[in-house]
């Protein structure tokens, strides 16, 4: 991807976690490290991790667009990950019972899904992707130097522990007081009775009775905790510090409290300069679950035949920040609104100019106001006083942080006769408000491969 890079005062700021304020990315600094927690990879990313991961892709865009290099990275998850359900089975080695195969073939399976999905949607690699199960050794590290520094002790149970007590500033991020967190969190498995302190929480965990993907340690057989891994992670390969670390709000408390706590306990210094967190993504108004039969996947959207861009457009139209509300009604619109996009670029010419519009660039750079800069350019595609050459160079400037492919033309073949007819009738249905006919001509237009939206601009359609 190619960027215009701009040398301009104004620069990347959003909203801290920890300070509740709106605080600029990396000040004074040209290079930016970035971490963003990345997927446990024992099942397919829903459509509200996916929202995560766009939301630290347009992170990363937005900074190369001001003119900063990024060094971002992401982890995977492929250990260590426990169940909600007060279980000691990992995740992942649950998965693997399900299908019958090897738990590393599992976690290898899931990973390249999630890097299908990620590359569906135009969100840019990172610069590394470093695996738990390949950073063990890093793991160790840590734990050893939190042990030596007091912060971590040896439970009764043979588990490693680190001390929430020791942790003077421990709940800044989330605003929890040690001495208000009650016992019982989900968070807290049955097999971790060697605490001296309820809130404490396993750096390793000794293998007991599982028999695979454990490792030998100075402890040892065993499996490193959750948190841990992005300590050790985020530490070693950004060296100790990073400017920016994104997640989603769930992952507020306890894993970024636990990991600053670690992080800054080996550092001894404030090692997170920013955390932002995205929110919660619900779906038709309830929260995803299997239990209410509502996870939405990628895969899910394109076997519709919707352009996966319109869930990228969609996250782009809510606020990070803001919890927002899925449907399938907003999914159609979006595409409605890509294709309609495409076919204006098209007829707006083929240069690839960019112009920076003031606007669009200042709304990215305050707090990543996204919903703004894409109401800018429904502005600019319906102003008659701009000239079309000038509507797409703007929309190629805004493309390079939203990512839309708005430069690549997507023709569509032509329509045949009979299915022509029927749009006519269709048409004809509406306007007389015989809704039952509409929706009957919708299905039969289906049929033949064709799906049907219905805009504000009118009746749009496109294959399956």
């Amino acid at each position: 991807m190619w960027y215009q890079v701009e040398h301009h005062k104004m620069r990347l700021s959003m909203y801290d976690t920890a300070s509740r304020e709106v605080q600029e990315i990396g000040p004074g600094k040209d290079s930016i490290s970035m971490y963003c927690c990345g997927p446990t990879v024992y099942r397919d990313a829903h459509v509200g991790n996916l929202r995560t991961f766009i939301l630290s892709d347009l992170i990363q865009r937005t900074l190369k667009l001001q003119g900063s290099t990024v060094a971002l990275i992401q982890n995977i998850t492929d250990v260590g990950h426990m169940a909600d359900d007060l279980t000691v089975e990992d995740k992942v080695l649950q998965q693997a019972k399900k299908e019958n195969i090897d738990p590393f073939e599992i976690a290898r399976k899931y990973e390249a899904k999630f890097h299908h999905d990620l590359a569906l949607l135009n969100i840019e690699p990172a610069a590394k992707y470093p695996r738990a199960s390949e950073t063990i050794d890093l793991m160790q590290e840590m734990i050893s130097k939190l042990i030596e520094n007091s912060f971590a002790y040896i439970g009764s149970d043979s588990n490693v522990y680190f001390s929430a007590k020791s942790f003077e500033s421990y709940g800044a991020i989330s605003g929890n007081k040690i001495d208000s967190l009650q016992p019982g969190h989900r968070y807290e498995y049955v097999d971790e009775g060697g605490k001296l302190f309820h809130a404490d929480w396993a750096l390793w965990k000794s293998a007991g009775e599982r028999t695979q993907m454990i490792w030998d340690s100075p402890w040892g057989p065993g499996f490193p905790g959750w948190h841990i891994e992005c300590s050790a992670m985020s530490m070693d390969l950004l060296d100790n510090h990073v400017d920016v670390h994104v997640g989603g709000i769930d992952l507020r408390f306890p894993h970024h409290e636990n990991e600053r706590a670690q992080s800054n306990a080996t550092t001894q210094t404030e090692s997170v300069a920013l955390w932002v967190h995205g929110e919660h993504l619900l779906f038709e108004g309830r929260k995803m679950s299997k239990s209410a039969g509502n996870v939405i996947l990628l895969s899910d959207i394109t076997a519709r035949g919707i352009d996966p861009l319109a869930l990228r457009l969609v996250v782009l139209e809510n606020r990070y920040r803001s919890q927002m509300d899925l449907t399938w009604d907003s999914i159609d619109s979006a595409a409605s609104t890509l294709k309609r996009w495409h076919k204006k670029m098209g007829q707006w010419g083929s240069s690839l100019i960019m112009k920076k519009d003031d606007e669009i660039y200042s709304s990215l750079m305050n707090d990543l106001d996204t919903p703004r800069a894409i109401q800018r350019l429904r502005t600019i595609e319906r102003d008659v006083t701009i000239n079309d050459e000038m509507k797409r160079a703007i929309f190629l400037y805004a493309d390079q942080v939203f990512a839309l492919d708005l430069a690549i033309a997507k023709p569509m073949s032509a329509l045949p006769q009979h299915c022509e007819a029927l749009l006519v009738q269709r048409e004809i249905a509406r306007a007389s408000k015989d809704w039952a006919r509409s929706d009957a001509l919708r299905d039969q237009l289906a049929e033949f491969g064709i799906l049907v939206s219905d805009t504000s601009q009118g009746q749009e359609w496109e294959y399956l």
